[in-house]
């Protein structure tokens, strides 16, 4: 098992070094270099790992170029960045020992667009761990993530596990791009039991979070509105103003009626479009998103959304496009499971506050694979290692207590290695 100051170690690595969606060339390199190390009986890499074409949030060949290029100069095998091609990050490891049950871990591996800050009041800065890519953090503790993947499989390997275990490095979260494509390869199949690990969530060190409930299915979205360009001083009733179009329907969308079925959430918060102050603008750019208490009730948001914004363009002589970028379902934490993972954390010395169950409010695409499992007739649960953290989440002064590390790793292995003793329903 790994100690405490290597966990530390490994986490420090992955902070100096985070990547956006798909462009996690280091990062996934950083990775296969530690699980070479290990005993592992299949390693996937991007495209072994999915299908490609499952991917949703990818980005532009331009987009991805300068990552790549970043990624060599950061020392990244040649051969292995072409594995790579095309943004295809992330991996697969598997322990197959040949029994039961086959346990599938999820854990995420992107950055965010969040510069760090640089003050001695911020361990990585003062430690000199700090983000070496400017503009962009491990400001959701992702770095934790992938150092728990690796600790758990290094002491399931030096253990007497009989089954299989396939934990899964998945790109894209923060984009809600890689779920899927993880959830739909046959790694995914047969699974008994599927965890999906985060940190913190307002969570303290010492406490342990089962399950978590009612996470909101999501679609990310683009909409475009066309209009026609025309001097907005001489001849202004000959264009058609995509800015007003939009506007229109930004104001719209904050109107769609509430479900007497649940909550729903909707958002624009980015909008690009015009040239100049005297030109009528042609064309605007915008990204928003819809949110859920259920699936049903993102898609009845959905629909309301692209309704509003339909009408609002044609009421100014334009026309408006609303594509889904990405998207993630409902799923919630099996009792059963969300259950069995309490009752291993509260044996832990360092755990003094374990939850069965805890709300999120927020949306993740782990679901995909909870969903597969789920489906399959396995238990899935989104368990929670507390951990402090000074400031929120996707803030520039985001940090993780060290000491959850041991924590984490110590909770998970021996969720993993209990669960081999117990029926699928997870009864002793």
């Amino acid at each position: 098992m790994l100690v405490q100051d290597r966990l530390a170690d490994l986490r420090r690595r992955f902070h100096r070094y985070p990547e956006p969606a798909w462009r996690e060339f280091t990062t996934t390199a950083l990775l296969v270099e530690e699980l070479r190390q290990l005993d592992l009986d299949d390693l996937a890499i991007g495209p072994d790992a999915y299908d490609p074409a499952d991917r949703m949030a990818v980005p532009t060949e331009d987009e991805l170029a300068p990552w790549r290029e970043r990624a060599r100069e950061n020392g990244v095998d040649a051969d292995l960045l072409d594995e790579m091609a095309g943004g295809n990050t992330g991996c697969v490891a598997v322990v197959d020992r040949g029994g039961e049950p086959s346990i599938g871990v999820r854990v995420d591996i992107d950055g965010l667009f969040v510069e760090e800050a640089t003050g001695d009041d911020h361990q990585p800065a003062r430690e000199g761990f700090r983000s070496e890519h400017p503009g962009t953090m491990h400001a959701c503790g992702h770095d934790a993530h992938m150092t728990l993947g690796l600790a758990l499989l290094d002491s399931v390997i030096e253990s007497d596990f009989p089954g299989r275990l396939v934990v899964f490095f998945q790109p894209a979260e923060e984009e809600a791009g890689g779920g899927k494509p993880m959830a739909e390869s046959h790694y995914a199949d047969d699974l008994d039991y599927l965890l999906a690990v985060h940190v913190g969530l307002g969570h303290p060190t010492g406490e342990f979070v089962g399950g978590i409930q009612a996470p909101l299915a999501m679609s990310h979205l683009t909409i475009d509105v066309h209009g026609e360009s025309a001097h907005a001083g001489k001849a202004p009733n000959e264009g058609a103003n995509a800015i007003q179009a939009a506007a229109t329907g930004v104001e719209a969308i904050y109107g769609i009626p509430r479900h007497s079925d649940g909550m729903t959430r909707v958002n624009v918060g980015r909008i690009e479009g015009g040239t100049t102050s005297n030109v009528i603008a042609d064309h605007v750019t915008m990204r928003g998103e819809v949110r859920g208490e259920t699936t049903p009730l993102r898609d009845y948001a959905k629909a309301e959304f692209d309704r509003r914004f339909e009408h609002a363009a044609e009421i100014h002589g334009c026309t408006a496009d609303v594509s889904v970028t990405a998207e993630s379902p409902r799923a919630d934490s099996d009792p059963d499971l969300a259950e069995f993972v309490y009752d291993v954390a509260r044996q832990h010395a360092d755990v003094d506050s374990p939850l069965v169950h805890a709300d999120f409010g927020a949306s993740e695409d782990a679901t995909f694979l909870m969903q597969h499992v789920q489906d399959q007739g396995g238990l899935a649960t989104y368990l929670i290692v507390g951990t402090d953290h000074p400031t929120a989440h996707h803030t520039s002064t985001f940090d993780v207590d060290e000491r959850s590390l041991t924590i984490g790793a110590d909770v998970l292995t021996d969720t993993v290695l209990d669960l081999a003793t117990v029926d699928q329903d997870c009864t002793r």
